[in-house]
């Protein structure tokens, strides 16, 4: 949580009293600073130096030696760690990656949730003081973040629950084709993978205030974040004009491409969008992922027309014989990586394709 310190001085309205940001950051942190950092790894029991690893991953910067900074919840998150490595659960090679992703997604919400703060706080003078407004909104905060979670928790467990044996025959299947580097990687999987980006993004933003470019990414993320959970996929990350989103079938990626296209024609605030879908092993890696046909998607994306969807031919070759869809081969394209990809452009069936499930 102390990253959310550096969060609340950054975005403090510049009039409210130090004395005011201390006392939030230390409700935030459950009581005030106190220990040192050898302090802190002699109660966790945790060598100095992997305690430093721990924190540096986290993103937080480095705290002089005599510093009293830390707070009891600071060791028992090392302890935590701690108990995590032993029981397996994480790997003393993965232990860094793992708090390093977390710590980089929870940095982010954090900084987001303090700026709402401040900024509410600030339409908000005269009622109530800072601390009692932050004693009674941010564990509100907390607890829409542990139930999303769990919700998040429970809904990739549902995979392994609707089909037995499946994700088995599916590790097995990919074991046996797996690439020189990534031997008996337990995250590899066959998987359709997409990215969609506005077109001319750059062009039309140009002259936009902060509020309308806000409105604009608002609008990208809400129809996409909307379509692809319809469609029974999941969104791996948005990155400004661009969303990244991973299924577990060709079927489900092509709808989803295809309904994305649509509304976004309809959405007259938003420029065309285009969309490269591929098909084969993807490496899931601390909730991003890594492959031929990640890469695959992403150029196909590149070379795509406004209002387009591009797939490779084993995307293609996933949807053959089924009806909804329209293939089109194309002359190979030489793009980074890729010296002849081969795109093949995916349309709705003449007679209407099928929307994404709902």
């Amino acid at each position: 949580m102390s990253g959310v310190d550096q969060a609340a001085t950054a975005g403090s309205p510049t009039d409210l009293p130090g004395s005011s940001v201390g006392a939030v950051r230390d409700l935030v942190l459950g009581a005030p600073a106190r220990w040192t950092r050898t302090d802190v790894t002699e109660r966790a029991g945790v060598e100095l130096e992997r305690a430093e690893r721990i924190w540096r991953a986290l993103g937080f910067p480095a705290v002089g030696d005599g510093e009293r900074f830390f707070t009891d919840a600071d060791v028992e998150a090392l302890r935590t760690v701690a108990r995590l490595t032993e029981a397996g659960l994480v790997t003393s090679e993965s232990e860094t990656m793992v708090v390093r992703t977390v710590g980089y997604h929870l940095s982010r919400l954090a900084e987001w949730q303090i700026d709402a703060f401040w900024e509410w706080l600030g339409r908000a003078r005269g009622d109530g003081a800072p601390v009692e407004r932050a004693a009674e909104l941010l564990p509100q905060l907390e607890a829409l973040q542990t139930y999303v979670w769990h919700r998040h928790l429970a809904g990739h467990a549902e995979r392994f629950q609707a089909a037995p044996g499946a994700v088995e025959e599916e590790h097995s299947r990919a074991a046996t084709t797996a690439p020189a580097e990534l031997p008996g990687e337990a995250g590899l999987r066959y998987q359709a993978v997409g990215f969609t980006d506005m077109v001319g993004y750059t062009r039309m933003t140009r002259g936009l205030e902060g509020a309308e470019l806000g409105q604009v990414l608002d609008r990208f993320e809400s129809i996409t974040g909307d379509v692809i959970a319809e469609g029974h996929g999941r969104v791996v990350k948005t990155i400004g004009d661009e969303v990244f989103f991973v299924c577990a079938s060709a079927s489900c990626a092509a709808d989803i491409a295809l309904e994305l296209t649509a509304r976004a024609h309809e959405a007259s605030e938003l420029p065309r969008v285009r969309t490269g879908l591929a098909y084969g092993q993807v490496l899931s890696r601390y909730g991003d992922l890594y492959g031929t046909a990640v890469n695959a998607a992403a150029r196909l994306t590149a070379v795509a027309h406004p209002g387009t969807v591009l797939v490779d031919t084993a995307f293609s070759g996933e949807l053959a014989g089924l009806a909804g869809y329209e293939l089109k081969g194309l002359r190979p394209v030489s793009v980074r990586g890729f010296p002849r990809l081969r795109p093949v452009l995916l349309r709705p069936a003449s007679q209407g394709h099928r929307r994404a499930s709902r």
